[in-house]
């Protein structure tokens, strides 16, 4: 009897150890907001991608999140453009967890040649292209986005700062174990091509900017683009609030979506949902 039991034991031990990717397909993915267009996703498998790291100086990040360590373990880094406020917390967050950048060619290529992180964590990339960083079940696309993209950088030679390339800006299509497809935007205006890329991806999920201002969509700009353009399932606004020129709120997205069937999320920083 005994002898049974052991090997009923082994015999359910195995089962549960190759059936371990099925349970983990079933699984949900996170999404959490920090503020500005700083997310936290967790893929089914417990993978962990952060878009736009910028929490140590964003004045909307929750306390608790205001060091790169309270991030844990993060496995892929994503950056959009080369402005601070997407950029600042990239290469921190990368040496802490020995994790890969992926950005714009020219603002990889500008850390590599000003050493601000070695070449096989600085990754170049450019829009059109796809990575799939952890074997097939995670796609993650480079998409256009209409904004500009400088890298300044300190020297600590001369204690001054430089204006070097940053590439091009761009949005990124990440498309999940579960099919969940997620979009993130960056900073953009109003494109002709959001229609196609909304046909080609059909994202579930759209990490879109509202502040308005003088660098990005306003939230009536925003609201048409996801209305007509894009026709997402669900909206994040974000890109708002971090300084007076980011005037735009979720509540004017909102009115000015109308009757459109898209549903809002309007999240505080700090909160995380499920999907």
């Amino acid at each position: 009897m005994k002898s049974f039991t052991h090997s009923r034991a082994f015999v359910f031990a195995l089962l549960l150890a190759c059936a371990g990717p099925l349970f983990a397909q079933a699984g949900k993915v996170q999404v959490q907001w920090l503020g500005q267009a700083t997310f936290k996703i967790t893929t089914v498998a417990g993978k962990v991608i952060v878009i736009d790291p910028y929490v140590t100086a964003n004045p909307k990040t929750p306390e608790a999140y205001k060091k790169v360590e309270a991030l844990g373990k993060v496995d892929l880094i994503l950056v959009t453009h080369g402005h601070a406020d997407h950029f600042l917390d990239a290469p921190a967050l990368a040496k802490l967890n020995g994790a890969p950048v992926w950005a714009p060619a020219g603002l990889s290529q500008s850390m590599q040649t000003l050493g601000i992180l070695p070449p096989a964590q600085a990754n170049r990339m450019n829009k059109s292209g796809s990575i799939t960083p952890f074997g097939p079940g995670v796609r993650i696309t480079m998409t256009h986005a209409e904004h500009s993209s400088e890298l300044v950088w300190r020297n600590p030679e001369t204690g001054k700062d430089e204006t070097h390339v940053g590439g091009e800006p761009c949005g990124f299509v990440i498309e999940l174990e579960n099919g969940f497809k997620i979009w993130h935007m960056g900073d953009t205006g109003v494109f002709g091509d959001m229609r196609l890329l909304g046909e080609m991806f059909q994202p579930d999920l759209l990490l879109i900017p509202i502040g308005g201002g003088q660098f990005v969509m306003n939230p009536a700009d925003a609201a048409m683009a996801t209305r007509d353009l894009i026709k997402p399932k669900m909206a994040i606004p974000m890109h708002y609030g971090t300084t007076p020129a980011l005037s735009g709120t979720p509540e004017e997205y909102i009115k000015a979506l109308g009757s459109a069937v898209v549903k809002v999320l309007a999240i505080k920083p700090g909160d995380a949902l499920e999907f």
